[in-house]
């Protein structure tokens, strides 16, 4: 694959990304699948992980501030 910025390579990497999911609440996932440009450093969530990553959040208690959690396909 290609990067859509820069055209560089992509890379399968694992990291952790937060998330904004209401005003008060951010969710950072830990150990997400991306991929990642070798240059410029974008990357991309592929759909099947975006929508687990969706459920997971859709889980997440709003009251909190912030939450860190695993991901786990």
């Amino acid at each position: 694959m290609k990067c859509r910025i820069c055209g560089s390579n992509l890379q399968a990497i694992k990291t952790d990304l937060p998330f904004k999911v209401s005003e008060r609440t951010i969710v950072i996932v830990k150990e997400l699948p991306v991929v990642q440009c070798e240059s410029c450093s974008a990357y991309e969530i592929e759909d099947p992980v975006f929508s687990r990553v969706e459920e997971l959040l859709s889980a997440i208690d709003r009251a909190t501030e912030l939450e860190i959690i695993r991901f786990a396909a």
